[in-house]
């Protein structure tokens, strides 16, 4: 994944001038393929045009809470605990370590899921050791979904309803980062043939909250 500069979390009135500074930085990497096993490349069906929104349903925002396992059968992902990501030196999200590479990551500048806004999380497809947490992201199609468990002991469940691939120097900063009127969830990860030992694409996955339930 490509490590991206991104604003902290701020009341949403100061929103739009951060993420007016946010446009202008650079990429999140991280994935990379080496001499472990070979991993086919990651692509998604949809990443051609937005899907459309496959469900209305409203649910109450939560109050803040951090994550500690996050569940997404599509892709065959069970994993917790959820690492804490904040900010690297040179001021780009961090991504998981390579040890921890069969875990995800949670942006900690951002809300929590569950919360009002985007909850950012961050896995890798593979790295120089071989497959990852989200090794199987292409199996993922719109209406799947990823349950958040929170340390409070509520799920918070998300259903995705679009999925992306980018380019790195294209990454949806604004798209990704940007306040929202409802609890939603991204789900960042690195996608496409590999070029130089490294992919050149990020797959996102948007969803919204759907369910609330007891842990």
């Amino acid at each position: 994944m490509n490590r991206r500069r991104t604003p902290t979390r701020t009341p949403a009135r100061t929103v739009p001038v951060l993420l007016a500074a946010a446009l202008a930085v650079t990429a999140l990497a991280g994935c990379s393929g080496g001499p472990g096993p070979a991993v086919p490349p990651a692509r998604v069906a949809e990443a051609a045009a937005p899907a459309p929104v496959v469900s209305s349903v409203s649910v109450r925002p939560l109050g803040r809470s951090l994550p500690v396992r996050i569940q997404l059968p599509a892709a065959g992902v069970d994993t917790g605990p959820v690492l804490s990501l904040g900010l690297a030196a040179d001021g780009t999200v961090e991504v998981p370590p390579v040890a921890d590479a069969d875990r995800i990551g949670w942006y900690d500048k951002g809300v929590t899921p569950g919360e009002t806004g985007p909850a950012v999380l961050i896995g890798h497809f593979d790295t120089a050791r071989g497959p990852a947490v989200l090794k199987d992201v292409s199996r993922v199609r719109v209406g799947d979904e990823i349950t958040v468990t929170r340390a409070d002991g509520t799920r918070a469940v998300f259903r995705i309803r679009e999925l992306e691939q980018v380019d790195k120097k294209t990454f949806p900063t604004a798209k990704v980062y940007g306040d929202t009127e409802r609890p939603e969830l991204r789900v960042v990860t690195c996608g496409g043939e590999l070029v130089d030992g490294h992919r050149p694409d990020n797959i996102i996955l948007y969803a919204d909250l759907v369910a609330v339930r007891a842990a």
